[in-house]
């Protein structure tokens, strides 16, 4: 099969285009045949080893935990899925190396849920990690609750775009920040916008929310994480996905995980009308280093996707 892969630790240009042997189907997972695979900031991090003292590399690795496709084999004790059924999944096993940046990967069906009917391959592979992020930390560490007000921070990105409207939907008031170019898709979304600028933000949050915020969920970390904290009022609730420091303050430092019931709730929001997905830019599968690059380079408001034939 075609794949993108990497047999060292590096950037972008360690990445190859070129034939590796189709994956071996597991008695419980399937063989997706690939659509569309997102590229998420985990991904370069992991190539470049950040995540080595953590994770084991099988090299070559196959980069990539999102997908989407079509089940084309089945493991040997699989009733979950049928030949032919379109999937997507947040595909993350405990070491590196069968990822979704190829013409095939198999699945263990613990990572996948059915496809929304109402999303195409490229929005549905934008989905599971940025979705299961913010679905999991809204309803774990944070246990955000109706009338609450929530903070979400790069409320115009992958995981925080998905945080204000699930918060949303949840019946929760929202703050979203952002850079100057997210405020609009902010406001879309239904939040309360205000400004990244450190001068200005806690007066900025201040203004909106008097007695502080319910919950906070940090996707960026630094110095805006250190300003976010005072702005939690008396029993409320801070989680990090991005910075460690949040323990310090008396919050909580999030990971998510695969978990295919969470993925199904989801597909279904999705299939409601309540999640909608943005892909602001998309490349063919061989042209996975410049993907990722435009993922690094930020800015972006959306995600960025690969796509096979």
């Amino acid at each position: 099969m075609k794949a993108i892969s990497y047999r060292r630790y590096g950037g972008p240009e360690v990445l190859e285009y070129g034939e590796l042997p189709e994956p071996k189907v597991g008695p419980d997972a399937v063989l997706i045949e690939v659509r569309a695979a997102a590229v998420n900031p985990v991904d370069w991090k992991c190539q470049a080893g950040y995540l080595d003292g953590m994770m084991d590399a099988v090299f070559p690795v196959v980069p990539g935990w999102d997908v989407s496709g079509v089940v084309v084999r089945l493991g040997v004790s699989v009733p979950e899925f049928a030949v032919g059924d379109e999937v997507m999944g947040y595909v993350r096993e405990d070491f590196l190396s069968r990822g979704t940046f190829a013409e095939y990967v198999a699945a263990p069906v613990r990572t996948l849920a059915r496809k929304p009917r109402t999303l195409d391959f490229e929005e549905a592979a934008a989905l599971p990690l940025a979705g299961l992020t913010a679905y999991q930390a809204l309803h774990r560490p944070l246990a955000v609750r109706p009338g609450e007000t929530v903070l979400v921070h790069a409320a115009a990105g992958g995981v925080g775009s998905m945080a204000v409207q699930i918060a949303r939907h949840l019946g929760c008031r929202v703050i979203g920040a952002a850079r100057e170019a997210g405020l609009e898709r902010v406001a879309e979304l239904g939040a309360e916008p205000v400004r990244y600028d450190e001068a200005t933000f806690t007066d900025q949050v201040r203004a909106l929310a008097p007695l502080g915020v319910d919950a906070v969920l940090d996707t960026i970390g630094g110095p805006f994480l250190k300003l976010s904290a005072p702005l939690v009022a008396p029993g409320g609730r801070l989680a990090s996905i991005a910075d460690g420091e949040v323990l310090a303050l008396g919050g909580t430092y999030f990971w998510v995980r695969p978990d295919a019931e969470d993925l199904t709730a989801l597909a279904d929001l999705a299939d409601a009308g309540v999640l909608s997905v943005r892909v602001a830019r998309s490349f063919p599968l061989e042209r996975a280093a410049e993907a990722q690059r435009a993922n690094a380079a930020g800015g972006l408001n959306g995600k960025v996707v690969v796509t096979v034939p």
